[in-house]
This record gives C-alpha cells, sequence and structure tokens, in this order.
C-alpha cells in the first residue's frame, strides 16, 4: 500500500483496526466500519487498492469481501464487453480497407 493509507480514516486515534476485519459479516460492526469509510478522504483509493489486490477480508474502501467480489465480477463483465466491442471495431475496420484497397 501507498502513503495514502496513512491519510485513511481508519488510521484516526481511537479507531480500533479490528473494527474493519469482524470475524463474521455481524451487521452492527460491519455498519460501523463503513461509517468510518463513508467519511474517509482516501475511500476511492482504498478501494481501488483492494479490488486490484483482490483482498480476500475485512471492510476495505467501504465494502464488505462479498461486495468486492461482486464489483470484480462486474468489472471484468464489463471489460470483457469493451473488448468484445474493440475486436468488432477492429473487425470492421479491417473489412472497411480490404474494400478501399481493392478500389471499392
Amino acid at each position: 500500500m501507498d502513503a495514502w493509507a496513512e491519510r485513511g480514516a481508519c488510521r484516526e486515534p481511537g479507531i480500533d483496526p479490528e473494527l474493519f476485519f469482524p470475524v463474521s459479516e455481524s451487521a452492527p460492526q460491519v455498519a460501523a466500519a463503513k461509517v468510518v469509510c463513508a467519511r474517509c478522504p482516501v475511500v476511492a483509493r482504498c478501494l481501488d487498492w483492494a479490488l486490484r489486490a483482490g483482498e480476500p477480508v475485512g471492510i476495505w474502501g467501504g465494502t464488505t469481501p462479498e461486495e468486492r467480489r461482486r464489483a470484480r465480477l462486474l468489472l471484468n463483465g464489463a471489460l470483457a464487453g469493451t473488448q468484445d466491442v474493440l475486436l468488432e471495431h477492429e473487425e470492421h475496420d479491417r473489412h472497411r480497407n480490404r474494400h478501399r484497397h481493392r478500389g471499392g
């Protein structure tokens, strides 16, 4: 992790780090951790890091492991869809360029 993590609301005095690593995803503990994340100045960077790192435990960027798993699935699906669109455009461009070179 980078220096951004030191600026996280979770690092403030009086915040118990264990709050962000619940033994179970009990609603009260998760909700309390998310309250801290909601006022955090680096919450977006934290979530980005957790998604890129595939962080399997804890509350990161205001999300639970299950929420991050679903987000990764959605992102991967969106990226796959984007890749399909890009491939279709490339194929279309190749086809169009072949016809131009033939004079048609």
